[in-house]
């Protein structure tokens, strides 16, 4: 019989395991199933309940068949015991996003799951998501619950000016912030009994922009016994989340006081407000040292959004080989969704990712601003509008905040005039280009 294949093709070899020694797990609240291959045990799909002498029972299984690798679907917070667990026994822990290891339809039990990560892990097709390293993770852990403190707190704000607005009292109209110095001052004096406003009004801070007449206007309400009993236990609850958050700004501290730092490129503490928000220790000083570089200096980022993006990232920026690499993960990159040569659609993907929310903040404040950041939004906005403006700005930070951590690269402004002059010059050499193509020449003309 001839041979029926076309001379110069390659025959297709079958398609080999790269992980012999790999194990999948379908992650449960209660209870998880792993599955290895069935060459390693006679049992090779197992269930283990989600307490901790199970979980310690899975790893010794484990262990004893001489498993190297693990994978598991990122589901919910169930994940983080036995990763945690199998992490400290020295196994290669793999978290991969539940749309990479997405199963055929129609064949959705625990088992199949388990098997199919297997599987697919065994032959190298799961793509593991980013984990910083431990000591990072901490810090990211205490920042994420500080997060979560602030919220709370701004929730009981909203409770005082409730409390304040059923007594027609009309503060949080006439004072930028309550929580303030005068707001505070005045508050404090409400829920220990007092109702002139005269006497009120004489707690105003000499930094108020409102005046005193403009304050007692506003403190002249019905102090009704009901509406200040809320407003007391506002109060308290705002300031016990408030002593929960110095509480947590030690910890925080001590986190970054443990992270690996170069001396020699700390910097002194530069003269600015602090925001309100904002941990009570010098921030700056200690990422110059933990960096080796100060990305303060980048527009639109300030200590404590540097701090933040630090733990969501960390340090090492080799985890993404290029600037591109980068912004991918974080979602800035426009998508890729060709079909018969046809791109189907170039639009980003949603995210949750809490460094991307930071550097979109970040866009928005840089876009007011005199600087080339600025000039590129503005322009950019004006063209396709402002949504597309931000994710495009937020992209472009990124970038300089991979070339600033990861080549020590010190990013300094060019100016708005720079980026404007960068811009008339491209659509020139574009304007000459295409009248060079028409057979024209593009000349210029002095302006009367």
């Amino acid at each position: 019989m001839a041979n029926s294949r076309k001379k110069g093709t390659k025959k297709m070899t079958a398609l080999a395991p790269l992980n012999s020694r790999a194990a999948g797990v379908d992650i449960g609240s209660t209870f998880h199933v792993v599955a290895v291959s069935p060459e390693l045990d006679a049992e090779p799909v197992r269930s283990f309940r989600s307490f901790t002498a199970d979980l310690t029972a899975l790893a010794d299984w484990l262990v004893g068949l001489g498993i190297a690798t693990v994978a598991m679907e990122s589901t919910g917070i169930y994940w983080v015991p036995l990763f945690e667990l199998l992490e400290a026994r020295g196994l290669e822990v793999v978290l991969v996003n539940a749309r990479d290891a997405k199963n055929v339809p129609g064949r959705k039990t625990d088992i199949n799951d388990a098997q199919w990560i297997q599987q697919l892990h065994s032959y190298g097709l799961l793509r593991a998501s980013f984990r910083p390293g431990a000591q990072i993770v901490a810090l990211r852990a205490y920042l994420r619950h500080r997060e979560r403190l602030l919220e709370y707190a701004a929730s009981h704000v909203q409770h005082m000016q409730k409390a304040l607005m059923q007594m027609n009292l009309q503060l949080h109209h006439v004072v930028a912030d309550i929580t303030g110095v005068t707001g505070m001052k005045i508050l404090r004096e409400i829920v220990a009994g007092e109702t002139d406003p005269e006497s009120l009004a004489a707690y105003r801070d000499v930094r108020c922009k409102a005046s005193v007449e403009t304050i007692r206007g506003a403190l002249t309400g019905h102090y009704r016994p009901e509406h200040v009993f809320a407003l007391r236990q506002a109060l308290e609850l705002y300031d016990f989340y408030q002593a929960k958050l110095s509480d947590c700004d030690v910890e925080i501290e001590r986190a970054l006081q443990a992270l690996p730092r170069d001396p020699d490129t700390s910097t002194a503490p530069r003269a600015r407000q602090r925001g309100k928000n904002e941990p009570r220790f010098e921030i700056r000083t200690v990422l110059n040292s933990l960096l080796g570089v100060d990305l303060t200096e980048i527009h639109g980022l300030g200590p404590y959004s540097v701090l933040r993006i630090f733990a969501e990232c960390g340090s090492d920026m080799t985890r993404w080989p290029t600037a591109k690499h980068f912004t991918s993960w974080l979602t800035l990159a426009p998508g890729n969704k060709i079909s018969g040569g046809k791109v189907l659609s170039a639009k980003t993907r949603r995210t949750a990712n809490r460094a991307t929310v930071l550097l979109r903040l970040a866009a928005v404040s840089v876009s007011r601003t005199a600087t080339a950041l600025g000039a590129f939004f503005r322009r950019l906005a004006a063209r396709v509008g402002k949504a597309k403006a931000v994710t495009a700005t937020a992209r472009k930070i990124a970038t300089v905040l991979y070339n600033t951590i990861r080549h020590g690269k010190a990013y300094v402004d060019p100016g708005a005039s720079y980026y404007e002059e960068r811009y008339r010059e491209r659509t020139l050499n574009n304007l000459r280009r295409r009248a060079s193509a028409m057979g024209f020449t593009l000349t210029a003309s002095a302006v009367e």
